[in-house]
C-alpha cells in the first residue's frame, strides 16, 4: 500500500511537486448549483473493501483526500447500513478545518445526514449522541422510528413505503445543504445512481489485486449508463486518484 507520500499531479497540466492542502483543496471546487460529489475507494480489480471494511484499501494520501472532501462539504450523506458496518462516529472537524470554513462562509461542522428506509438507527450510537451539530436522517413516510430518534435528529420523510431520494436532496438543498457528498455505501451509490442524482466521482484506486468475493463500489437497481468526463489524475506512489464530472 501507498504509505504516509506527498500527491502529485498526473493530469492535466503535470505538477511533480507534492501539493499542498490549498492546492488540493482548489482542485476539489464547491460549484454554484447543487451538487452531489461521491468518494471512494476500490482496489486495481474493483473490490469495495478488504477484510470486510473499506478501511483496508485506504492509505494515508486516500485519507488526507478523505478529509478534505469533508471538510468542504456542506452535507455528508451515507446510507444507514455504511454507518453501521463502518461504525461511523461523530462528524467533527480539527480546529484546523474549523477555521477554514468560517474563513469561507460555510458553517463550523458539516451536517451527518442518514438515508434509512428502516429506520434500523441507534440513537445511542456515537453518530448521533456525540454530533456537534444534529444530523438528518431522510426516511420513508411509513417507516416505524426507533424510540429517542427524533430527540436526536430531524427526520426528512420522503416517498411511502421507498425513500424518494430526488425529493429528499432537494429539502436539503431547501435547508441549505447545497454541496453534498456521499461515502456510500455500495446501495445508496447504485439508487442515487438511478435517480439521475450523481454529479461527481472521487475514486482512490488502491494498487492491489484482492480476488474474487468483495462487491463493487455499486450495488442495486439497474441503471442506463451515462458518460462522465475525467477532471484530473492525481498520484501518490502507486496509487491514483481520479476525478470525474457529469459530461
Amino acid at each position: 500500500m501507498t504509505g504516509n507520500v506527498g500527491i502529485t499531479r498526473l493530469w492535466p497540466d503535470p505538477v511533480a511537486a507534492a501539493l499542498d492542502d490549498p492546492a488540493l483543496i482548489a482542485l476539489y471546487p464547491r460549484v454554484e448549483r447543487p451538487h452531489l460529489r461521491m468518494n471512494f475507494v476500490a482496489s486495481i480489480d474493483g473490490a469495495v473493501e478488504l477484510d470486510g471494511h473499506s478501511a483496508g484499501l485506504s492509505s494515508a494520501p486516500d485519507k488526507r483526500v478523505f478529509g478534505l472532501l469533508r471538510m468542504v462539504c456542506d452535507a455528508l450523506l451515507v446510507g444507514a447500513g455504511t454507518l453501521r458496518h463502518e461504525a461511523y462516529r461523530a462528524l467533527k472537524l480539527d480546529e484546523r478545518r474549523r477555521a477554514w470554513r468560517r474563513e469561507h462562509g460555510l458553517a463550523e461542522y458539516p451536517t451527518l445526514v442518514v438515508v434509512s428506509r428502516a429506520l434500523n438507527l441507534d440513537p445511542s450510537s456515537a453518530a448521533f449522541a456525540d454530533a456537534p451539530v444534529r444530523p438528518v436522517v431522510v426516511t420513508a413516510e411509513r417507516a416505524e422510528a426507533p424510540p429517542g430518534l427524533a430527540d436526536v435528529a430531524d427526520l426528512v420523510r420522503r416517498g411511502d413505503e421507498q425513500v424518494d431520494l430526488a425529493a429528499g436532496l432537494a429539502e436539503l438543498h431547501r435547508r441549505g445543504h447545497r454541496q453534498l457528498l456521499s461515502e456510500g455505501g455500495p446501495h445508496l451509490f447504485g439508487s442515487l445512481t438511478a435517480a439521475g442524482l450523481v454529479d461527481e466521482v472521487c475514486l482512490t484506486v488502491a494498487p492491489m489485486l484482492t480476488g474474487p468475493g468483495a462487491g463493487r463500489i455499486t450495488a442495486g437497481p439497474t441503471t442506463t449508463p451515462h458518460g462522465m468526463s475525467l477532471r484530473h489524475v492525481l498520484a501518490a506512489g502507486d496509487e491514483l486518484l481520479l476525478r470525474y464530472a457529469r459530461s
